[in-house]
């Protein structure tokens, strides 16, 4: 109940410090985006904390050139670093029933894919550095000017944030954010790999879990462009520890 009312206040202090990132022109600098960017950096952190308390399946299914060649699923939880600690299950073990149940998709015939392992795992290591925002990379690329904040398009219940230079030179993030809810929507990502001929677009949406709980990445697509290289995540059955 605590973590609840919590919740509820802090949405509150921070909706009231981005009333007014949808206004039509906004700078990168300046005392208001300061203002905005705390309360974004707040948002994360406290998310961050709640989402600790939880633990979750992730189904990742990987695909080349369009051919489903591999299933992988986790249980999934916070560890003391404040990284996903994943245990890894055997597909083979969860019925139709069970994936049904926890929302998972259908079971994948393994096929070889050798010869991908190695460039899918380096995609994996690259995409859990953007995922989600840090709020101390965010505050530095806000001090080197990278960050704006503006209105979305067609959508005036969401506002989006565009941070330029993130993690690499020449990659971008994108985040789309709720403004009565205060949490994600959805998250773009563009970078790359060793090169910038190596890129990795990444798209991720989110939710909230019921009655005033953390937001949490629902769906992800990573694609690995040179290689055409697909990972599909599905991340589902969140409970509370």
């Amino acid at each position: 109940m605590r973590n609840k009312t919590f919740v509820s206040a802090c949405s509150g202090i921070v909706a009231l410090s981005l009333a007014a990132v949808v206004a039509p022109a906004l700078r990168s600098q300046g005392p208001e985006m300061q203002e905005r960017l705390a309360a974004l950096k707040q948002m994360l952190a406290f998310n961050k904390q709640v989402i600790a308390q939880y633990t979750w399946m992730e189904q990742q299914i990987i695909s080349v050139k369009g051919e489903q060649k591999k299933e992988e699923l986790y249980n999934v939880q916070i560890g003391p670093d404040g990284q996903p600690q994943k245990t890894p299950i055997d597909p083979s073990s969860v019925s139709d029933d069970e994936r049904k149940r926890r929302g998972l998709r259908g079971r994948i015939i393994a096929r070889k894919t050798e010869e991908y392992e190695e460039y899918g795992n380096s995609i994996k290591t690259l995409v859990a550095q953007y995922i989600p925002p840090d709020k101390e990379v965010l505050q530095q690329c806000y001090q080197k000017g990278n960050v704006t904040f503006g209105p979305m398009a067609g959508e005036p219940g969401n506002y989006r944030v565009v941070i330029s230079n993130y993690l690499k030179p020449g990659d971008s993030v994108t985040l789309v954010v709720d403004k009565a809810q205060i949490s994600p929507v959805s998250l773009s990502i563009s970078t790359y790999l060793s090169d910038q001929g190596d890129g990795v677009n990444v798209n991720v949406q989110f939710a909230r879990i019921p009655n005033g709980g953390p937001f949490h990445v629902t769906t992800e697509t990573i694609n690995g462009v040179s290689k055409q290289l697909t990972i599909e995540v599905l991340d589902t059955n969140y409970q509370h520890m």
